[in-house]
């Protein structure tokens, strides 16, 4: 089930426009190019952002999330078309042969069930090729991101056009264990709507992640510091293995 913010058509339509700043989709495309990637599996797109600036390069793409709201604005965008958007998570593709298979942002951590992310991670090698990739992040456990998750740290109040003024903030709700819990709050000044997203991310270690990899059938190739955020999330570049015939 996706979270509010991604299903709900009027926080799937602003979404965009309240994190503007996508630095961290950068090294992505790098990897894409770094690993001759032609065809690219982008699992939880959201709205598109990733899988669309991919199709401007000319990579065939599909985009995959459980959020039909999101799908929808994803499509209704610039070279919308030139995407195979998919309703639905990992575990329900159509065979593929990607060269590279994606996870960006929170997408790896908000899979918190451990059947579901081993699922996740079974889907993702079998849409790949022999030799082909899989690259996520997921935040350090150790830096604590969540103790930044409050109104006075995340406070914003953003003009979006069509739209209007749109305040919004984080709250935490909950730490237990691995899992992190808390709350976005949206207020739209142009009829005082108020609307609330809850999301629990489960925060790994890096050789909880590693082990699951090898479980699942992957080779861990390498675990990379997020240049974006250093010293603050882990990147992993899994393979498939064997060659492509």
């Amino acid at each position: 089930m996706a979270d509010e913010c991604f299903r709900h058509p009027r926080l799937a339509a602003v979404y965009d426009p309240l994190d503007p700043d996508r630095a961290d989709l950068e090294p992505y495309l790098c990897m894409a190019e770094e690993f001759g990637a032609r065809r690219v599996l982008d699992v939880g797109c959201g709205t598109g952002v990733f899988a669309l600036l991919l199709a401007q390069r000319g990579v065939d793409v599909v985009g995959v999330d459980p959020a039909g709201a999101s799908l929808d604005v994803a499509r209704g965008k610039p070279g919308g078309e030139r995407v195979r958007w998919i309703h639905g998570d990992a575990t329900t593709l159509p065979p593929l042969a990607a060269d590279l298979a994606t996870m960006t942002g929170n997408a790896a951590q908000a899979v918190v069930d451990p059947e579901d992310w081993q699922r996740t991670l079974r889907g993702a090698r079998a849409a790949l090729r022999p030799g082909g990739r899989f690259v996520f992040e997921t935040r350090v456990p150790a830096r604590r991101a969540w103790e930044e998750w409050n109104r006075e740290a995340t406070h914003t109040v953003s003009d979006v056009p069509g739209v209007g003024a749109v305040e919004s903030w984080v709250d935490l709700l909950d730490v237990s264990g691995p899992l992190v819990t808390f709350r976005w709050t949206y207020v739209f000044a142009a009829d005082g709507q108020v609307l609330t997203s809850d999301s629990t991310l489960r925060f790994r270690d890096r050789e909880e992640v590693e082990a699951e990899l090898v479980a699942q059938g992957f080779a861990v190739e390498d675990v990379r510091d997020a240049p974006d955020r250093p010293g603050r999330e882990f990147v992993f570049v899994a393979r498939r293995p064997g060659t492509a015939g």
